[in-house]
């Protein structure tokens, strides 16, 4: 199961499209907010396929090498941990990942290129060279590097994100989103990962908690639009007239969804609630922002608890984290 931040990310993205659209019908928000949380699983799988590819590309290289006719010292006795990667061969051969390349039609025969130029970048890092070099040699060792990869260099392949704009809207607008995913679910990899080992979905789906996941990011969609007057009004009255022209239109919405699941998700913790979204503001809003949602939902969150219009059911939900 894919995080459920995520999925609160989402519905932030939509709402904002949503809003500056300047769409007035409800139904076709939510329609868009579904559709860009399954494209946002599609373009996951890619970027598996994508990781997969390049070691692919590497073998060909180390066979072509071997084939020159001078071919050097290196060229017939190659250095093989990238190729032999235990956490990409895991991937190569998991049933499920090869089911989802076959739907989505993936194909990187004619993409060569761009598969090269990560390639080429990827031999020249320092992580990369000390990774072919260091003596530990075993799973955690071969997942830290593709973690390291993607954490540092993954936003900057330019010509994948190109090549995924082409593909889809969704996956420009995901591109970072799902880097992110990518890292949990690769930190989160056991050694045991294998070919009949199911790839993490969008919903949970323990005792039919797809639906719920599902009902919870249209509910989150359709509840902020519709309170959203009420929720600009709470707002206002716990900031000063300066504080709110300075108030950004992504920060306003950060705050009325977090609201939302403050007062209409009787099962989720207040805590959980802020926390959430004041991490959620640490990526879509300045570090100024982060401070200033905080101190506002921490004011609207008190006073809404006073005034018992915040309900949690369940014993410590008021404040377990």
């Amino acid at each position: 199961m894919i995080n459920r931040r995520f999925l609160r990310i989402k519905v932030l993205q939509a709402l904002y499209a949503y809003l500056e659209s300047g769409e007035d019908v409800t139904e076709n928000g939510v329609k868009y907010l579904l559709e860009s949380i399954d494209k946002m699983r599609d373009l996951f799988i890619w970027q598996l396929s994508f990781i997969i590819e390049t070691k692919r590309f590497a073998e060909n290289r180390i066979e072509e090498n071997k084939h020159k006719n001078i071919p050097t010292f290196e060229d017939l006795n190659p250095n093989m941990r990238y190729v032999q990667n235990r956490v990409i061969i895991a991937l190569e051969n998991n049933k499920e990942l090869a089911r989802e390349e076959e739907r989505l039609k993936i194909n990187w025969a004619d993409h060569q290129d761009i598969i090269r130029n990560y390639y080429v970048m990827m031999r020249n890092t320092e992580e990369y060279k000390a990774y072919m070099t260091e003596d530990v040699d075993n799973f955690e060792h071969d997942k830290k590097f593709i973690i390291t990869m993607l954490t540092n260099y993954f936003s900057d392949l330019e010509l994948l994100q190109d090549y995924y704009e082409e593909k889809s809207i969704f996956f420009v607008d995901d591109y970072h989103l799902v880097t992110s995913m990518l890292i949990k679910f690769f930190s989160d990899m056991k050694s045991t990962f294998g070919a009949s080992t199911a790839l993490p979905t969008i919903y949970r789906t323990e005792n039919d908690r797809v639906n719920e996941d599902k009902e919870f990011v249209k509910k989150l969609f359709r509840d902020t639009l519709r309170y959203q007057d009420d929720y600009s009004k709470l707002i206002a009255e716990n900031i000063s007239n300066w504080e709110k022209e300075r108030v950004c239109v992504i920060d306003m919405i950060i705050m009325k969804i977090a609201i939302t699941e403050l007062i209409h998700f009787e099962q989720i913790p207040v805590k959980v609630t802020m926390n959430e979204y004041i991490e959620i503001s640490k990526y879509f809003s300045t570090p100024k922002s982060k401070i200033f949602i905080n101190g506002i939902l921490d004011r609207v969150s008190k006073k809404l608890l006073e005034e018992k219009v915040i309900v949690k059911k369940g014993l410590g939900l008021l404040d377990s984290k």
